[in-house]
């Protein structure tokens, strides 16, 4: 069956039971009953309580929940208390999170147009648009939002901005005309498609689709049906957590049958295993995350990027695909003027001097055939015809000055026939009739040819050489309008005849030209390992001819059109897009599907777009990018980034922001997971070694609660540094604990356990178990709060500035260290933290033991360092 743009009106009215007077009310009835409301339907949602307990179905928060009851159980209420508190802070957040972020259906059913004028009865008359049925004869003028899908039958001179559904950068003019090919959606001039706008003209269409059945309905179900995407570092942490809980339960495990073959009592050898598994579970690990990333936000706001969901600012971090919309993000979202062809010359728009003759004829007559206006800054009309305004005022000619001058006294408005446009002026004491329109159409029309030397006959080397200029420009994605004009009698009454015998005077290119910064943020993508991919529904010579400029494309090979993938299986289209790097003429599910091929790939991808055509594979992208100026609701409510200033160069910055806090993440890890694993060690060489065991269950609860959580945090806000964007992002599949990253890990915290036992033994010596649990208490708090600083870089810190740059760490630092010794000094807290009052020697030594394992790991930072240098020079030689 043929598609309703391939029917002609008379067949679309048979067609959907319709005439051109409008339905009867018995008709709309039955039509209701047949076809629903027009309006998008809406989803089940989840209730708030729902979405809160759905946070704790994570295994390592199970793990802590059993550890909590078991806790409270045994009478440790502290240690039930504070877990319960974490992961409840845990929960909140995360539920915050995702009741903010489902908002894209809401916003979509803003788009129907809240009221239509409609055809009834023979009568027009005006309801809200969600009583359109289908069938329905709407009637539309500039300034009106399309209600429903429909097939035009009346048509004058009607020019409809398209852009928030296909992207197409220029209002379309739409044509009665029947298409007897299939096209894509930006193609079908004979059509109107739900939320877009009436720029120009007016007209009448037949409703063909209303509610989800048309495009922005279709793509509310493409929202529906795409996943949002957890990110790298989420995938990593929570596979590493089940396989950490479950190695420390069976460590704890162990322990525990340990101390009850020794005679301990089972409830105190149970109660230190929970203890022991509530310390070397991290599990502030995911409130740590959630901290740090909720800072990174707060960093990012500043420089103009707002993050809608927390996870993709570390999202950001990994991006090697950036799928960048054209219209507005790449570009101004603006028509400039760039070039005059004048005189047989090329002038750019730069150089364009009105003390000229020619060229200033040239300007008045684009400014005096023209019907747009710019005053204060508001621009009203087409955008073609604003550009032409908007090049007279930065050449200090304005508008209104020239009107006055050379009033109108007739027209022959725009029409898509015609192909051009006539105005009436009286110019240097004779009538002259100016006309612009489409090059091809005028030049057939044209006889002479206005030069320096004066008006002659135009030959067919001038009308060779125009149309070769005019190929240029169109070659360079430049829109090209031809101006004419010829003198005419007084008081003539115009008709379309006098848009004949007319004399060349020359032509105006313009484009949406790209944004300054859009280059240079290009580059720097390209230097990062991200490569940018610009994907759009305007036409491939616009697109390729803007990527060529800012550095996207460097072959005309690289573009294709979404006509030539239409066809292609996922597999063929898996294995095509590492070579394309423009997609001109795409549909929504174009976008989606490209998007997906570069995921099978193993890439993460970032999306970026403005309109509601983008809206699916902004939430399909692992990344979505929406522009906060120029983008719709749709887009930003899809989108987990939202840039304010619609710079492209901003998502950059927020890529280098993203790698910075992936980057200190990766330390606040460390830094817990070493400690951690020292704590294990201490008490695994303790146990096998047949001693006392080193901590009481309130020293695992201070040391999770002071010298765990406050440096993690003050690591997550280690100031940022541009080298990372020397590296390339990291691999989709790569685990942030890499075999490297686990080696540092085992090996700090090899070195922390060696100095605890060292402090354990030498107290245990001088005055039996008490004195030595109080030292390996000491020590282990201590060389975690030291530990902080080797946590700060790979590189060797001690003797820099950078160890004293960020002052939350030494913060906590202090805070920590003020703490721990009271607690070993005070005589009053010796009870409840269950340790000895330390004399200062006996403090001293605490202090030198934590200290030495600072100076053992920078050292060992220093060798890995050279080492690493030599390898490299190495390699180089």
């Amino acid at each position: 069956m043929k598609q309703i743009y391939q029917q002609t009106p008379e067949e679309v009215l048979k067609h959907v039971n319709s005439r051109e007077s409008g339905l009867t009310g018995e008709e709309v009835k039955r039509a209701r009953e047949a076809c629903g409301w027009n309006e998008l339907a809406e989803g089940k949602k989840k209730s708030i309580p729902q979405i809160f307990f759905e946070q704790y179905r994570d295994f390592l928060v199970l793990i802590l929940i059993a550890s909590a009851i078991i806790s409270g159980v045994l009478g440790d209420m502290e240690s039930a208390l504070v877990i319960l508190i974490v992961i409840t802070i845990n929960a909140i957040l995360g539920t915050v999170q995702t009741i903010k972020a489902e908002q894209s259906l809401q916003s979509l059913k803003t788009l129907a147009g809240p009221e239509a004028k409609v055809l009834r009865d023979s009568t027009v008359v005006q309801l809200p648009a969600r009583e359109l049925v289908i069938g329905d004869i709407i009637l539309l003028e500039a300034g009106d939002m399309i209600p429903a899908d429909g097939r035009l039958i009346e048509n004058a001179s009607l020019k409809i901005d398209e852009s928030a559904l296909t992207g197409e950068s220029l209002a379309v003019e739409k044509s009665l005309d029947t298409l007897s090919a299939e096209v894509s959606l930006g193609d079908r001039t004979n059509m109107l498609f739900s939320g877009s706008f009436v720029t120009y003209g007016r007209g009448r269409a037949v409703v063909t689709a209303i509610g989800m059945q048309t495009e922005v309905g279709k793509i509310a179900g493409l929202l529906k049906s795409t996943s949002e995407k957890q990110t790298p570092l989420q995938v990593n942490l929570e596979a590493f957590g089940k396989k950490l809980s479950i190695l420390i339960l069976l460590f704890c495990g162990i322990l525990f049958a340990l101390s009850v073959f020794r005679g301990e009592q089972p409830g105190n050898a149970f109660l230190f295993a929970v203890a022991l598994a509530v310390a070397a579970i991290p599990e502030a690990l995911s409130s740590i995350v959630t901290i740090v990333l909720s800072f990174g936000t707060q960093k990012m706001a500043k420089e103009h990027a707002i993050i809608r969901k927390l996870q993709a600012v570390e999202g950001l971090g990994s991006v090697s695909i950036i799928c960048s919309d054209k219209t507005g993000t790449l570009t101004q979202n603006k028509m400039t003027v760039e070039d005059y062809y004048i005189d047989e010359k090329r002038v750019p728009a730069s150089a364009i001097d009105t003390m000229d003759p020619a060229q200033r004829y040239l300007l008045d007559c684009s400014i005096l055939c023209n019907d747009s206006t710019n005053e204060n800054g508001v621009e009203i009309g087409d955008p073609t015809e604003t550009a032409l305004i908007n090049l007279g005022s930065r050449c200090g000619i304005h508008a209104a000055e020239v009107r006055s001058t050379y009033p109108r006294n007739g027209e022959l408005p725009f029409d898509s026939e015609r192909k051009m446009m006539s105005t009436l002026h009286k110019i240097d004491g004779e009538n002259r009739l100016i006309v612009k329109g489409a090059v091809d159409c005028l030049l057939e029309r044209t006889e002479q040819i206005w030069t320096k030397a004066g008006v002659r006959d135009m030959t067919a080397d001038d009308k060779e050489k125009i149309q070769k200029q005019n190929q240029e420009f169109s070659m360079e994605g430049l829109r090209v309008l031809a101006f004419t004009y010829r003198p005419l009698p007084e008081e003539h009454l115009l008709t379309a005849e006098d848009e004949n015998h007319l004399i060349f005077l020359g032509l105006i290119a313009m484009m949406d030209p790209p944004r300054e910064e859009s280059k240079a943020a290009v580059a720097e993508c390209i230097r990062a390992g991200i490569r940018p991919v610009m994907i759009t529904g305007d036409h491939k010579i616009t697109a390729a001819a803007i990527a060529k400029r800012i550095g996207i494309l460097q072959d005309l090979s690289e573009a294709c059109e979404g006509a030539d993938i239409e066809h292609l299986s996922d597999e063929e289209l898996k294995a095509l897009v590492p070579n394309i790097s423009v997609y001109a003429r795409v549909s929504p599910e174009h976008k989606i599907r490209i998007v997906r091929a570069w995921q099978e790939r193993g890439m993460i991808v970032a999306m970026t777009g403005d309109g509601v055509n983008d809206a699916p594979a902004l939430k399909q992208a692992d990344i979505g990018v929406a522009m906060g100026i120029t983008g719709t609701e749709v887009a930003k409510d899809a989108a987990a980034m939202v840039l304010t200033d619609d710079n492209f160069a901003t998502i950059v910055k927020a890529v280098e922001n993203g790698r910075n806090v992936y980057r200190n993440i990766k330390y606040a890890i460390q830094f817990l997971l070493s400690g951690n694993f020292g704590a294990i060690l201490t008490v695994l060489c303790a146990s096998i070694a047949g001693f006392p065991v080193p901590f009481a269950p309130v020293h695992l609860l201070f040391i999770n609660l002071l010298t765990d959580s406050l440096p993690a945090i003050a690591l997550g806000v280690e100031p940022h540094s541009s080298e990372v964007m020397n590296e390339k992002p990291r691999a989709a599949g790569e685990s942030i604990l890499t075999k490297d990253f686990l080696s540092k890990i085992g090996l700090e915290g090899l070195i922390i356990g060696i100095m605890t036992m060292v402090g354990f033994l030498s107290g245990y010596h001088q005055n039996g178990a008490l004195l030595g649990s109080t030292y390996a208490f000491g020590t282990l708090c201590l060389s975690r709060l030291f530990h902080g600083f080797n946590c700060k870089s790979d590189h060797p810190v001690l003797f820099t500035s950078r160890f004293f740059h960020n002052t939350w760490l030494l913060g906590a630092f202090a805070l920590g260290a003020v703490l721990i010794t009271a607690v070993l000094t005070l005589p009053g807290l010796h009870l409840l933290f269950k340790v000895e009052s330390l004399n200062l020697v006996q403090l001293g030594q605490v202090y030198l033991y934590a200290v030495t394992s600072l100076l053992l790991i920078q050292a060992l930072k220093w060798i890995r360092t050279i080492s690493k240098k030599n390898g490299e020079n190495n390699g180089s030689k």
